[in-house]
């Protein structure tokens, strides 16, 4: 079959970044594998088995360079994958072959591997995460005062600003952030823990020294780079680690889709738009067209992460006693997919947040319709001000508020109702100064106060730290 009658994922071939794909790849998964036996046998000949000095360098030679057809030959024989990466291994490491895998049960390599490869999965999306702060924070610090509409209900309401407005979207990926944080730190190692985590493989080898299996089990976890080891498991570390891992991943998948969603309403009001290249096709039909394509792929791509993230708690209900098989498949579709489409959502969020348009002059005619609604207060204050009566104000504005909406509405014309309040003499006040009372500036509280105490607080601290898992830069594709 050539490559175009063969079905491939879209998170490989349009989506996903380079640095993702690697990371869930087959040569790095095995290469883990390989390593973990490596790490296996050193600690085990540190503790006493005679396992010669020829073995623990065939091993380390032949880490990488992984024969993947003969793997394949193997496999095909005895229906095991990790089988048939020992008997590879051993093939080019035959000083080691009566060695690898010693004591050990397939969830050694398998388990281990897919918490390392979880792991850095966390610090890839960490990287990312910063690296679209920081395009937010720029863009937050350059609109920090631009009066806009806030919305509730998705109706108009108090004003905020546009830069307010991006601190909403950067607070959810912070609080993210955290939760990324705290899984990379807190992540346990399954470690040694034999066929149904009771160690006696293990026991057998060492002659019943209860201490060398503790020392193999700690051992090992260090030579992997792991703080702990879980202190019991059965065959398989608990799949609720799976759960713990997707949960963060999900929450960046929604905290981008709302900003996906915002942005694609602001777009539709003609108020802030994402990129858009020279010659890019927005409908094949309607030329003119300029869809918000990125921002709706977010929407498309997190609908199917915040899905995968329950997949993991349904799969550790059913795991029976020590360990069923039917977590495998699952396992293998929803842990990389779920990172490689969250990672697909950053490398598409971090495009938008780079390159957003900002249209002021369109934002403040939609202010323009709105205030006037709004300022009812300010307004009742100004006719009493002039020596009315607050009630006969308030019935007043009541009035030609409800006509001027009508006229907006029905009509298409501008918002007229100062106009209408100054030339009812009941109320009183003169054009001029009803019109400073809407001055959009008196209406967005400390909302620019807030922007910059928000980027120096919270978001400096995380730029200015270490960049942990600095993505690579990527093109972004289709």
């Amino acid at each position: 079959m050539s490559d175009f009658e063969r079905y491939s994922s879209p998170l490989a071939e349009r989506y996903a970044s380079k640095a993702m794909l690697r990371l869930w790849s087959p040569q790095t998964r095995h290469g883990l594998w390989r390593r973990l036996w490596l790490a296996l046998a050193e600690a085990e000949r540190e503790l006493g088995v005679a396992i010669p000095d020829e073995a623990i360098a065939q091993m380390r030679a032949h880490l990488d360079d992984i024969d993947f057809a003969a793997v394949a030959g193997y496999e095909k024989r005895f229906r095991h994958d990790v089988m048939a990466h020992v008997h590879a291994f051993g093939a080019v490491a035959p000083a080691a072959a009566p060695f690898i895998h010693l004591g050990a049960t397939s969830a050694y390599v398998t388990d281990n591997a897919d918490l390392i490869l979880a792991r850095r999965g966390l610090e890839l999306l960490r990287g990312k995460i910063v690296e679209v702060l920081a395009s937010l924070a720029a863009f937050a610090a350059e609109w920090r005062a631009e009066p806009t509409l806030g919305y509730t209900h998705l109706q108009a309401a108090q004003l905020t600003t546009v830069g307010k407005r991006a601190t909403l979207w950067m607070q959810d990926l912070v609080l993210d952030l955290g939760d990324i944080e705290h899984r990379i730190a807190t992540l346990p190692f399954r470690g040694v823990k034999g066929t149904t985590g009771t160690q006696a493989s293990f026991l057998e080898l060492f002659g019943g020294d209860h201490a060398k299996v503790r020392a193999l089990d700690a051992l090992v976890t260090r030579k992997l780079d792991f703080a702990r080891s879980l202190p019991v498991t059965g065959q398989t570390y608990t799949r609720k680690l799976d759960a713990q891992i997707l949960a963060p991943v999900a929450g960046v998948a929604a905290s981008a889709a709302k900003f996906a969603s915002d942005l694609r309403m602001l777009q539709a009001f003609g108020e802030i738009e994402e990129p858009f290249e020279k010659e890019q096709i927005g409908s094949s039909a309607m030329a003119y067209k300029r869809n918000p394509m990125r921002s709706e792929r977010i929407n498309s791509l997190a609908r199917f992460v915040i899905e995968l993230e329950a997949s993991p708690n349904h799969t550790h209900s059913v795991q029976y006693f020590e360990r069923t098989l039917d977590d495998s498949a699952n396992r293998r579709l929803v842990i990389p997919e779920s990172f490689l489409a969250t990672d697909a959502i950053l490398v598409l969020m971090g495009n938008v947040a780079g390159g957003l348009e900002v249209h002021p002059a369109r934002i403040r005619r939609r202010i323009a319709d709105e205030l006037p609604f709004m300022a009812t207060e300010e307004l009742i204050v100004r006719a009493v001000r002039a020596g009315g009566n607050r009630q006969a104000a308030h019935e007043v504005i009541r009035r030609h508020s409800i006509a001027a909406a009508r006229a907006v509405k029905d009509d298409g014309r501008a918002n007229d109702m100062l106009e209408r309040l100054a030339a009812d003499s009941e109320f009183g006040v003169a054009i001029d100064d009803l019109r400073t009372a809407l001055d959009p500036r008196r209406f967005i509280g400390r909302a620019p106060e807030q922007v910059d105490e928000f980027l120096a607080e919270v978001v400096g601290p995380l730029l200015a730290g270490p960049r942990h898992g600095a993505p690579e830069r990527e093109e972004l594709r289709v």
